[in-house]
């Protein structure tokens, strides 16, 4: 896949394609939103905002099946995420375009992102005694294999949708460049629906990582309890 071309500067700060397509994707959002929630009815919703409800309801019935009671507090961040990375994943399929999370560059900054809530949303959940704690259970000894694995889920969540969009665009490519114009309709349907399981599966592993997070500290207790009862059961 060639490289994101420059478009312009901004001092020293060389702005990409890349850059202005999430740029007009946030535009877009923020377009979107203002105009489908100026008329809000209860009584008469029109079928702009059905469609919006089934979404957002749709996003709170899939945070609630993870995280029990905490659908208001992670909606915000993980339907904002789930969206995202959709229109993100779909803006491929638009003549001249590239999709922005076919940039390592791009997915990277998602992962980084779901890391920081991870993080945030444990510390606030279970306050910052006990979230940190969890790094140190069932034994010390593990605080830098609890580390690698932060690390490493992290760079695996860049690295898992940067390679299937990138190879979902290149597929695509091919087949056009091999078939021609006679098979536009196929690959066209097999990119979007692609797309759309990849921004599923991306904002999945985000909600898991965050209900890990969120559920450390009785985690940690759940670990701890066998070995005090082994310890229990061995006393005379």
């Amino acid at each position: 896949m060639e490289a994101a071309s420059v478009v312009f500067s901004l001092g020293g700060l060389r702005i990409t394609s890349t850059v202005v397509t999430t740029w007009g994707i946030l535009l877009a959002f923020g377009l979107s939103c203002w105009l489908a929630t100026r008329r809000l009815s209860v009584d008469n919703p029109g079928l702009v905002q059905t469609a919006l409800e089934g979404v957002v309801q749709s996003i709170e019935a899939a945070i609630e099946g993870v995280l029990p009671g905490r659908a208001g507090l992670l909606l915000p961040f993980v339907g904002t995420l789930w969206l995202f990375v959709a229109v993100a994943n779909l803006t491929g399929i638009v003549p001249g375009l590239h999709a922005p999370t076919g940039n390592l560059s791009t997915t990277a900054a998602l992962a980084c992102l779901v890391f920081v809530s991870v993080h945030w949303f444990g510390i606030r959940s279970e306050g910052p005694k006990n979230y940190l704690r969890h790094y140190l259970v069932p034994s010390p000894i593990l605080l830098p294999f609890h580390l690698l694995g932060e690390f490493s889920r992290t760079v695996a969540l860049a690295m898992r949708l940067f390679g299937n969009i990138m190879s979902l665009e290149m597929a695509a490519l091919l087949v056009l460049l091999v078939a021609g114009l006679l098979v536009p309709v196929p690959v066209l349907m097999l990119h979007i629906v692609e797309a759309l399981v990849q921004a599923y599966i991306f904002g999945t592993l985000a909600l898991i990582y965050i209900a890990g997070g969120m559920q450390s500290h009785a985690a940690a207790e759940h670990s701890e309890a066998p070995s005090s009862n082994d310890t229990k059961g061995s006393t005379p």
